[in-house]
């Protein structure tokens, strides 16, 4: 049913109904899940809500950016506060055709000046409209709309101001001949006597609005019994917030914690259910490419790393400090800044060391005799359940920083496994280190940017000549070739010959056994940090 047709049928219902005040989505969608069949837009709270008066401060065009957030929140009708309509008749009627537009039901004007004054503020002090003028108003707004159900509620601010019963009756009157589709009767007395008495004289000649703020201790079937359309509970959600907050913020002003407010305030889950955040992960699996989102890395960090000498008596290498934030932390922001945040850290030497929260971890508690073979078993022996094979897998090493840029470079290929190559393996031969060297399909050139290029060879003692460049550490393995590692992974590490194999041994086994392992050429973008000048280089890359 559209919404204009709902509140038609409010309005013109022989029960009394009611409609409660909302000033954003939040608090429109509160007022729907509580029962209420419509919501009434007040221009107060609206106006409260920004930090400004009820003075027309807030302009018209801030007030219909606030009533679509609530019409796309809600599935009920909404009924405008519109204050004098914001101008003249040629203001109303463009306002009527933008409410119309944003899915609004109903709007409420009041014959007063622009700019408008609270009516609660020295009431009988304001200025009412000439009523001549106000009934252009209502007649440029009803030949504006496009729906036959939208509603036009005048409001007469005759006991307002002052003016009486007569006046009150003589306006109300004008505007329903003018076209008004109710009338909204207002009064800032604390007993119902002018709005009874006003109801009493008009009897049924159309729907009759109240707002009950000031006599609000009138028993609600006193109301009812007068005929009365509807009564909107005009300002009460956002009165109610106000002392709920500042409660609160007195209560953590003064105690500075949180443990006095945290079970007496809504827990962060409700405010993510009122946002529909689950249909938004429902969407997300339907729309989203898995890769992306499903991404995960595994970080082989359990070896201490005695070369660092004093630095790691305590700690492994993987917690050594960069800049002040341990390699571990320099590794998982670059995994983080490509959006991989599901992050298993494989740990042995001092494991109480490697703490760093938000991570997954998994001990290798045979690290002292054993090397990357048996910790990536570790890792993929802690995977668990029917999906654990669902999406890509990075494994780097935990004494290994890099740039995003190569995490992007490996996951660009469309090929199962592929790993990083840096060109320029020269300088760890100068070095006189120890460095995962590979022998590639071809070497790197111009051309090799035009061609896929794939692992031939790997391995630490390789002829310089065979060598095309060293493996940085970091490996991409698709989803679809995680089934082939682990048994290939479980089938080596049975072998005790095997306990200390390394990564570039399995890959190295992989390829003797037929299995293409893509290569992405790259030079620079990362540090293997072996020793006390690597730690002093690190500085620098970081």
């Amino acid at each position: 049913m559209k919404k204009t047709t709902q509140f038609r049928r409010l309005l013109a219902g022989d029960e009394l109904e009611f409609l409660l005040e909302a000033h954003n989505g939040i608090s429109a969608k509160i007022g729907e899940e509580a029962g209420f069949k419509g919501l009434w837009a007040g221009g107060l709270c609206m106006s409260a809500q920004y930090g400004v008066r009820d003075s027309n401060e807030m302009s018209w065009t801030q007030v219909l950016d606030m009533l679509e957030f609530m019409a796309d929140a809600t599935s009920i009708p909404i009924l405008l506060d519109g204050d004098t309509g914001y101008g003249n008749f040629n203001n109303v009627r463009r306002l009527v055709r933008k409410l119309e537009q944003r899915g609004i039901a109903a709007v409420c004007i009041e014959d007063k000046l622009y700019p408008k004054t609270n009516s609660f503020i020295d009431g009988d002090k304001q200025q009412l409209a000439e009523i001549d003028e106000f009934c252009s108003r209502i007649k440029a707004g009803k030949d504006a709309q496009a729906d036959d159900e939208f509603a036009i509620i005048t409001r007469v601010e005759a006991f307002i101001a002052g003016w009486g019963l007569g006046e009150a009756l003589r306006r109300a009157e004008a505007y329903h001949e003018a076209g008004s589709d109710g009338i909204l009767i207002h009064s800032a007395l604390s007993v119902p006597t002018e709005i009874l008495a006003f109801k009493k004289e008009w009897a049924d000649r159309s729907p009759v609005v109240i707002v009950p703020t000031k006599y609000y201790a009138t028993p609600t079937e006193v109301l009812r019994e007068a005929g009365f359309s509807i009564a909107i509970w005009a300002n009460h959600i956002l009165r109610a917030a106000m002392v709920a907050m500042k409660n609160t913020a007195e209560t953590l002003a003064a105690e500075q914690s949180l443990l006095s407010i945290e079970d007496e305030i809504a827990p962060v889950r409700e405010i993510f259910r009122l946002q529909g955040a689950s249909e938004l992960q429902d969407a997300e699996e339907r729309y989203l490419p898995k890769r992306g989102q499903t991404t995960r890395a595994v970080i082989l960090a359990a070896s201490r790393g005695a070369a660092l000498g004093d630095l790691t008596n305590t700690r492994p290498k993987t917690m050594v400090e960069i800049r002040g934030q341990p390699l571990l932390g320099h590794i998982v922001a670059a995994y983080n800044s490509a959006g991989i945040k599901n992050i298993t850290v494989v740990r042995g030497y001092r494991p109480e060391a490697v703490d760093l929260p938000g991570l997954n971890y998994v001990a290798n508690e045979a690290f002292a005799d054993s090397g990357e073979l048996i910790s990536l078993k570790c890792a993929l022996d802690a995977d668990v359940g029917e999906s654990r094979d669902e999406c890509d897998l990075f494994v780097s090493f935990g004494d290994v920083i890099f740039k995003r840029y190569i995490v992007d470079s490996l996951a660009e290929p469309d090929d199962d496994i592929v790993i990083a190559v840096d060109t320029n393996w020269s300088e760890s031969v100068n070095r006189g280190r120890a460095a995962d060297y590979v022998r590639c399909s071809e070497p790197h050139s111009r051309q090799a940017f035009y061609r896929k290029i794939y692992l031939a060879q790997a391995g630490e003692t390789l002829p310089e000549a065979d060598i095309h460049g060293e493996w940085m550490g970091i490996v991409r393995i698709a989803a679809a070739a995680l089934p082939e590692l682990r048994a290939l992974v479980d089938e080596l590490a049975a072998e005790p010959a095997n306990r200390k194999m390394k990564l570039h041994h399995l890959f190295d086994a992989w390829v003797r056994r037929g299995r293409k392992i893509r290569v992405t050429y790259t030079t620079g973008h990362w540090l293997d940090v072996d020793s006390l000048d690597d730690v002093l280089a690190a500085g620098s890359f970081a």
